[in-house]
């Protein structure tokens, strides 16, 4: 009987850092470069458009003066196109803040604090004899 030795999983260079909002998932991976960022394989134009690609651009301003010192890969999955949008805008901010410390942290919540703070807020579940969570079928008194 052979014995196959296991090699270990191989180590992303860099930070990472991860976002949530509804059941979005973002993780962002941070490391020196060019200032190139890529969510989901494509660069940012190419990923999204109108008021979505602004949202996700506004950590990218506040800290412009050092992100052309890093590379972002962003990868995100789960829930709709807006909250896949703040989970990745708030994954990048971490990522940031993870890289260069306190100065942009404060700057972040002084603009927005929704950049650093998750939103835990999901979908009630439906309930018997309702078509939603809270709604039910009217009550007759005759």
């Amino acid at each position: 009987m052979e014995i196959k030795k296991i090699k270990p999983a191989k180590k992303k260079a860099g930070m990472q850092t991860k976002s949530k909002k509804k059941t979005a998932i973002a993780r962002a991976t941070i490391k020196k470069g060019s200032g190139k960022i890529k969510i989901n394989h494509m660069s940012l134009d190419a990923y999204s458009e109108g008021y979505s690609i602004e949202m996700i651009k506004e950590p990218i301003k506040i800290a412009e003066e050092i992100i052309k010192e890093f590379d972002i890969n962003v990868t995100v999955k789960g829930s709709g196109k807006m909250s896949q949008t703040f989970a990745i805008r708030s994954a990048i901010a971490k990522a940031i803040v993870k890289a260069k410390g306190k100065k942009y942290k404060d700057l972040f919540m002084l603009y927005d604090r929704a950049l650093l703070v998750d939103d835990v807020r999901k979908v009630e579940t439906k309930k018997p004899l309702g078509t939603k969570a809270r709604k039910k079928k009217q009550k007759s008194k005759r």
